[in-house]
């Protein structure tokens, strides 16, 4: 056996990160598919999550992002207060190269062949579209087209959950909800990060923004000149007068160079995983950051695609959305209660509620 599987093995089995019900690989050479399917746990139900279509550049780091993001998908849905435990999918490769109607049929055949203990939906690299095709093979997928029975782009409500998780932070740290007067730096403008800052704009926030691609900060700037833009992420953290950093692509974002050279208070993102290991958020406390944990703020859109499987309400989805707002509240309650950092608080909650279901 090789050093990958012995980590890879040891990963999935190890109680701190692991601890997974199972996780699948899933191989169709005639379309050309390679993903992995994590199972975190079905405690409160059913698992429920995206799935990733990313060019990893190994399947060693694929597994591990699969396995990380299954095991916060349990925490986010407990967090929730969804009835669902947490899986994720991640696809192998560019999927603006290899991306075919044959391989996402493939894949859903796969995440069919599991009869309902995942339910997938989108993420990064996969779109409303691209759902649509999974479902003509698996009725276990959500985020589809309303044309098709689904809710849409779920990304509407997952910018709301951050805005609401921004107001919490606004609330505790300076006694007021309004983002008005802020100055907001956005890293990621995507589908999530741009609906984050019409939420900004409109409640009167500065707003400073960067984006890997060209594109996606133009479509910005078009609209709103007044949005200002930075390099790069590097750039932004460092941003003189920067009240709340918004980390909304990948993960890691938080981490041993660039938590001492942040300049804003607050740190309420989109992006999952921000936290590049455990230490991370000790560190933000000692420079007196508030960390609205990920899984929680950025929780908007797994609301939005659980409904969907009951018949979709958009205002039911948003009405729950808004609670956000009170459960990061509570969170930054229980951590000073606790004398601990939010993201520890947070995850003290989930694990008590995925215990009782467990006990049930």
């Amino acid at each position: 056996m090789t050093d990958v599987t012995d980590g890879v093995l040891h990963t999935l089995f190890q109680s701190d990160q692991g601890g997974h019900e199972q996780v699948v690989l899933c191989q169709d050479r005639a379309s050309g598919l390679k993903a992995v399917i994590a199972i975190h746990s079905t405690a409160l139900g059913p698992a429920l999550g995206g799935t990733r279509f990313y060019p990893y550049a190994s399947e060693e780091e694929a597994v591990a992002d699969a396995l990380n993001l299954a095991r916060g998908m349990s925490y986010k849905n407990a967090m929730a207060g969804l009835d669902h435990g947490g899986g994720k999918a991640v696809i192998i490769g560019d999927p603006e190269k290899i991306k075919t109607e044959e391989l996402l049929l493939a894949y859903g055949r796969f995440v069919a062949s599991l009869g309902g203990r995942y339910v997938t939906a989108c993420d990064v690299g996969t779109y409303v579209a691209d759902m649509d095709v999974v479902a003509r093979e698996c009725r276990w997928t959500t985020g589809r087209s309303p044309e098709n029975g689904g809710a849409g782009d779920s990304s509407v409500l997952t910018a709301f959950g951050v805005f609401q998780g921004m107001r919490a932070s606004a609330q505790h740290l300076w006694g007021d909800p309004t983002l008005r007067g802020l100055k907001v730096g956005v890293a990621g403008v995507g589908k999530v990060g741009r609906h984050l800052v019409e939420h900004l704009l409109k409640d009167g926030a500065e707003v400073v923004i960067t984006d890997v691609r060209d594109e996606s900060v133009r479509r910005i700037t078009e609209l709103h000149p007044e949005v200002a833009v930075a390099a790069d992420t590097a750039t932004l953290i460092r941003t003189e007068g920067l009240d709340i950093y918004a980390p909304c692509a990948l993960g890691g974002a938080l981490n041993d160079d660039t938590v001492p050279v942040l300049t804003a208070k607050v740190v309420c993102g989109a992006a999952n995983n921000q936290l590049a290991h455990p230490g991370v958020e000790k560190d933000l406390a000692d420079r007196s950051i508030l960390y609205a944990p990920d899984y929680v703020v950025n929780a908007g859109g797994v609301i939005q695609v659980a409904d969907e499987l009951h018949g979709f309400d958009f205002d039911r989805c948003k009405a729950k959305a808004s609670k956000i707002f009170d459960t990061t509240l509570a969170i930054f309650a229980r951590a000073k209660d606790d004398g601990i950092p939010p993201a520890a608080a947070a995850d003290r909650i989930a694990e008590q509620r995925m215990a009782e279901a467990r006990r049930r």
